[in-house]
């Protein structure tokens, strides 16, 4: 494996979710690891989510990468493809005023409609950004192979759990939401890149710079 590293000076980042939580469920490592390496500036934008749902998405931005900018959309749980246009405006709204290095959205295979819609709708809006598409777990069953690797120390991957459950209390009841679950998956991503934990993402195309000459 090759390492890629992140092009040193300043990072703007665009974090989008078709729901509260899933910026943070797919790509918190990735998040903690930014706010680390400083000189990042980030905006996260979610397209549903209940007056109740949004704060706690704005608790845990400001947890995962102090500073970011959160934004909203009222757009209907579960029923975006329904709502093309709208995900499709919203988006291009987005894309008037964010102009970002990175951008992390969720999967384009996901078997949720909402994550998919967003997914595929995102290089229509931003050709020019590096694209990495988070994973999020659920009953069924669609995890697929990835393409790149975050590598999170131990320190890291349950500080992300810590934060998940402490910013999100409205989920924490559900049967699928617990600290075995977080870090098993990230365990086993970390198995495939050769690191104790590690998330996972795809990225669709991608440009390999082989800089000068010798």
């Amino acid at each position: 494996m090759i390492d890629l590293s992140l092009p040193p000076g300043p990072l703007h980042v665009l974090c989008l979710g078709a729901h509260p939580d899933d910026i943070e469920i797919g790509c918190g490592g990735l998040l903690l690891g930014l706010a680390a390496r400083g000189a990042v500036t980030a905006t996260f934008a979610m397209l549903t989510g209940t007056p109740e749902r949004q704060a706690e998405a704005r608790d845990a931005a400001e947890a995962f990468l102090p500073g970011a900018r959160v934004r909203f959309w009222d757009l209907p749980d579960g029923r975006l493809p329904g709502r093309w246009d709208d995900v499709k405006a919203a988006l291009e709204e987005l894309a008037g005023d964010e102009a970002p290095h990175l951008v992390l959205c969720p999967r384009r295979d996901d078997s949720h409609q909402d994550h998919r819609l967003v997914s595929e709708l995102v290089p229509t809006a931003w050709r020019d950004a590096l694209v990495l598409e988070y994973e999020i777990p659920k009953w069924d069953g669609d995890l697929g192979p990835a393409t790149h690797y975050v590598p999170l120390d131990e320190d890291a991957a349950r500080r992300k759990v810590e934060l998940l459950s402490k910013s999100y209390p409205s989920q924490t009841g559900r049967d699928w939401w617990d600290e075995e679950m977080f870090l098993g998956l990230m365990r086993m991503r970390g198995v495939e890149c050769r690191h104790r934990y590690a998330e996972a993402f795809v990225a669709r195309k991608a440009v390999l710079s082989l800089g000068g000459p010798a």
